[in-house]
């Protein structure tokens, strides 16, 4: 199959056998055949794993090198991106350029189908020209059925640029995995209700944005052990686990700690170097700058 002569009828677009008469079925029974289905998605993600073991290695090598990571789709799949990217600054502490997301039809998208911007190949490339897509910097292009112009037309305009390209879809063989570097394909089969691919398709692209986002971050230093050691301290749900970040990282009791965090303005990176390397908080904060805000970086500095 190519892209000038794709498969009319996607394995995402099949009727799911399992679930046939799924209008007539009770309530129990609808959601256990839907726990049913979803329990595949897990098993096919684990299929592609090496795909997304290679696809993170690059990301956070052109992260390294000053390049940044986009997400690009349309309906549910550009949602996803949209989520995904907006949980990075939160949870990380990294600035909200460093992952974008962008979905066809603009804001209005995220909260209304505009499904007519989904079929303008040219579209794609000139959202990602107005943020200044640049060959250092990656695009990840979500497409369920692989083969939304939009998103084809992105991919292919990116990787012809220099620019590193992934595509997460769940149909082989589709057109954006032609375009893309690298492509991460779950085969999740049919869905519940056929062609709803906000169900498991929906679900896998949302399990691969997790691993792809959490472990170019880890691998980044933006974590410590398994402690968000960047987050921002915004709530008081977040500044409490800020202050338990820091009784485990230092060994100090809970009022140490809050007291700690309180002499660093609220910045967790920054009270963590004061605790571990006895500097004031001028020093932390030049540090964290020039280390790019990694905080085991930063604190080799100090050293």
């Amino acid at each position: 199959m190519n892209s000038e002569n794709p498969d009319p009828f996607p394995i995402t677009e099949q009727e799911n056998l399992s679930t046939s008469n799924l209008s007539s079925l009770p309530a129990r029974e609808i959601i256990r055949l839907m726990n049913e289905e979803d329990a595949l998605v897990a098993a096919a993600i684990g299929l592609v794993l090496p795909e997304v073991a290679k696809a993170v290695e690059e990301i956070v090598r052109r992260l390294n090198d000053g390049g940044r990571l986009f997400y690009l789709g349309t309906g549910t799949s550009g949602r996803l991106g949209i989520l995904d990217a907006a949980e990075c600054p939160p949870t990380f502490g990294v600035s909200p350029d460093l992952v974008q997301a962008i979905i066809a039809g603009g804001y209005e998208a995220c909260y209304r189908a505009v499904e007519a911007s989904e079929d303008d190949a040219q579209a794609g490339e000139k959202d990602l020209q107005a943020r200044g897509f640049a060959k250092g910097d990656v695009l990840v292009g979500i497409a369920a059925s692989g083969r939304t112009p939009y998103t084809v037309g992105a991919v292919r305009y990116a990787r012809a640029l220099g620019a590193f390209t992934i595509a997460i879809t769940c149909a082989p063989h589709s057109p954006v995995t032609e375009v893309a570097e690298v492509s991460i394909v779950p085969v999740v089969g049919p869905e519940v209700v056929a062609g709803s691919t906000r169900l498991k398709a929906g679900s896998a692209q949302k399990m691969v944005l997790n691993m792809l986002s959490t472990a170019t971050m880890v691998k980044l230093g933006y974590v410590t052990g398994n402690r968000m050691t960047n987050v921002h301290t915004r709530n008081a749900k977040l500044r409490a686990r800020a202050v338990r970040i820091i009784m485990a990282e230092v060994g100090i009791d809970e009022s140490g700690a809050i007291e700690t965090l309180k002499k660093a303005n609220g910045s967790l990176p920054a009270a963590l170097l004061m605790a571990k390397s006895g500097c004031s908080l001028e020093d932390a904060e030049r540090a964290l700058a020039a280390a790019g805000g990694v905080v085991s970086r930063a604190q080799e500095m100090l050293k």
